[in-house]
């Protein structure tokens, strides 16, 4: 799924696993920026999903709250990225162990944090129903058919971003200096 304006110039890419602490550190410190630079038009971004925790650790949450993500998705590009948001966040995010996600009450409690979600009736019910289980799970097979081994991962037009320590960057500053720097560069 891609997010932001065709014409961007730019492409990031962004791996993750819903289930992911990582991942969720990752959202808490670069997700505003990535919204802001979806809005400015500095890049389109083209997510991919994994289940990589369920896989390893038994349960279905990662799957799970992607499908809901997608039911999201169905309601607007906002309602997906602040919903991705609220699930990733300190308040929400569960213990790698746990598997908070693979319940619906759970998924359905968090999008009380995002308006558009709060009392929309369709996203509900696709959340209850499964309806986007089947889609969630093409998204899943996708990113093991992507070669990609860890998340979070970040690249930037099929390049892998870097911070200051070697890995994916952790901070909006880190973040916004690693894609400046390639764009300068290209």
């Amino acid at each position: 799924m891609v997010i932001g304006e065709a014409g961007a110039g730019h492409t990031l890419d962004l791996y993750e696993d819903l289930r992911c602490p990582p991942c969720a550190a990752f959202e808490q410190g670069v997700g505003p920026a990535i919204a802001e630079d979806i809005e400015n038009g500095t890049y389109k971004v083209s997510f991919h999903f994994a289940a990589i925790l369920d896989k390893n650790l038994g349960g279905s949450g990662s799957t799970n709250a992607l499908s809901a993500l997608g039911a999201a998705l169905d309601v607007s590009t906002d309602a997906f990225l602040d919903y991705k948001a609220a699930l990733m966040s300190a308040k929400h995010h569960p213990q790698e162990s746990e598997d908070s996600f693979s319940d619906d009450d759970y998924l359905l409690t968090v999008s009380q944090e995002v308006h558009a979600l709060r009392t929309n009736a369709s996203f509900r019910a696709a959340v209850r129903e499964g309806t986007y289980d089947p889609w969630a799970k093409k998204a899943v097979a996708a990113f093991d058919a992507s070669g990609v081994s860890g998340t979070p991962t970040v690249e930037l037009d099929g390049s892998p971003l870097r911070g200051s320590g070697g890995s994916f960057p952790v901070t909006a500053a880190e973040f916004r200096e690693a894609v400046n720097q390639r764009i300068k560069d290209d």
